[in-house]
């Protein structure tokens, strides 16, 4: 179940509170008037299950600008009102997209952050080492690390909602990041490479169990599309641990690592398949979690309806 905590001007109180009411699979309703400061007003308490949060949402879109709106997850309730309000919202609350968590989660995860930039640098200095290892287990670490999913998430739910602005500023967020994240990469492998004399091209043909990163085929995009798929079904459902598979499930990092160490060592003729693999995952994963987002903004319960009068 989700908490509601909502300020309302005193004036509309009774009207959202007459709201939570009509929905289906909303309980535990609590008015506190007067006490809220900032911005003032009326504090109303509630509890909802996931498949009714949008309904109750659409309906006070406009506490947005005269109240405030906050919602929290609650983790046990030990209530059988809390049991019956599930019971009543059709559905399964892992099944349910609350689309105003999604957009402010999808909007954070497409700026450009200090920690974003240091963990997809982080993550492709690690697979830039187990490529030159050729140890497939720090590859996976470093897919696990890597955060640019969050951005590639941003970039399908800019496309459903024909919000360019977002599409733009998710997009800026990938490039800038594996920019950044294959020079890092880059300098140090240079300088492993020239003066200390650590690594050298040798280091790349010598690489077999790893060569996957710069062969793309038709299962790179595949398994692409079926990643964006989970990807997208893990952030917006109640299954998010399941993120931490579509991370090991494509090679974005550790193509963008194995660019960085081509270039350091001079192998240019390497250079052109982990960029072609870069771009079919991350091609596959928008196209897939696109999909995935209209079918549930299409076919997905969303409205609930009212409380039946009986």
């Amino acid at each position: 179940m989700l908490h509601l905590r909502l300020i309302v001007p005193p004036a509309r109180t009774d009207e959202a509170v007459q709201v939570l009411e009509e929905c289906t699979g909303i309980t535990n309703i609590v008015v506190l008037p007067g006490v809220a400061r900032e911005p003032a007003g009326d504090l109303v308490l509630c509890d909802t299950a996931r498949e009714s949060a949008n309904e109750a949402l659409g309906k006070l879109k406009w506490l947005e600008e005269e109240g405030s709106i906050a919602i929290e997850h609650i983790d046990l309730a030990l209530s059988k009102a809390a049991t019956d309000a599930v019971e009543e919202a059709p559905g399964d609350p892992d099944d349910a997209v609350v689309w105003e968590e999604l957009e402010h989660r999808v909007q954070g995860d497409s700026r450009i952050t200090w920690a974003y930039l240091a963990f997809l640098a982080i993550a492709t200095q690690l697979a830039g080492i187990g490529v030159l290892q050729n140890s497939p287990i720090l590859i996976v670490g470093a897919m696990v690390l890597g955060p640019e999913f969050g951005a590639v998430a941003a970039i399908c739910f800019g496309l459903l909602g024909r919000r360019w602005r977002l599409v733009v500023d998710a997009m800026r967020t990938l490039m800038v990041g594996f920019t950044i994240a294959i020079a890092i990469t880059f300098a140090c492998a240079l300088i492993s490479h020239w003066p200390l004399g650590w690594i050298d091209i040798t280091n790349l043909n010598a690489n077999d169990e790893v060569k996957f990163i710069v062969k793309p085929d038709r299962w790179s995009f595949i398994v692409a599309l079926l990643a964006g798929v989970a990807g997208v079904l893990s952030i917006t459902s109640g299954k998010s641990s399941a993120l931490v598979g579509v991370f090991i499930s494509v090679t974005t990092i550790p193509a963008a690592g194995y660019v960085a160490v081509a270039l350091a060592v001079g192998d240019w003729a390497e250079v052109a398949g982990p960029v072609w693999q870069l771009a079919v995952n991350i091609a596959g994963m928008v196209v897939a979690g696109t999909v995935t987002l209209f079918i549930q903004k299409r076919f997905w319960p969303q409205e609930v309806g009212q409380r039946s009068s009986v």
